[in-house]
């Protein structure tokens, strides 16, 4: 399936510091571009970590070596969307700055950044259920279920031939980019998933 990659959300005409950028050069910093931090990269461009407002209210030493959040957290531009919105979650940060193979700077991406993708329009989430779900993955016709979108709430409706396949469809589904949230409306024909189970039930008796 086909995700929106970092690289084409991120910024790349990036605001910097370095790590002797004194307090009061990295608080002006973000006050004249009006933003939250500023990744502090050395002489040859590499991250090595980013001050934050909280970090300047918390720390108040004199220089960003000082200041900084160290390691940096930091995504490379080929990454999705889905896994940079997941790593700002779990490690509780609001920017990303965003590296090359090397780990040099090439840009940054937000928050705020990350939620265009869920901006995403109804019809265009129904197409790539329908083309990249439906089709490309798992090989069945576009119209093999109903597909309906609503303010990025996909429901699912119709009847497939086993119940892992409408298992799977659910799972592909929520991995959309744009989609908030999947209702399962969907049956099948034949429950191999219980039929699974049972086998494995017996085998493991068996043995």
């Amino acid at each position: 399936m086909k995700h929106i990659k970092v690289g084409g959300l991120m910024t790349d005409g990036v605001v910097t510091a370095v790590p002797g950028t004194s307090f009061k050069d990295v608080a002006k910093l973000l006050a004249e571009h009006d933003i939250s931090g500023v990744p502090v990269v050395d002489e040859e461009d590499r991250v090595v970590g980013v001050v934050s407002e909280s970090d300047l209210l918390a720390r108040r030493a004199p220089i960003a070596r000082d200041l900084m959040t160290a390691p940096a957290v930091t995504v490379h531009a080929g990454q999705s969307v889905a896994d940079a919105a997941r790593l700002m979650v779990r490690r509780g940060v609001e920017r990303l700055p965003v590296v090359d193979e090397e780990e040099r700077l090439v840009g940054i991406v937000t928050r705020r950044d990350l939620l265009c993708v869920f901006l995403r329009p109804d019809a265009e989430i129904r197409r790539r259920v329908r083309e990249d779900v439906l089709t490309e993955v798992m090989g069945l016709p576009g119209d093999a279920v109903d597909v309906h979108v609503l303010d990025g709430v996909v429901t699912l409706e119709g009847r497939l031939r086993r119940q892992s396949q409408a298992q799977m469809l659910t799972g592909l589904t929520e991995r959309v980019d744009g989609v908030v949230a999947v209702v399962d409306r969907l049956s099948a024909h034949e429950d191999d998933m219980r039929l699974t189970s049972s086998a494995r039930t017996a085998f493991d008796i068996s043995g």
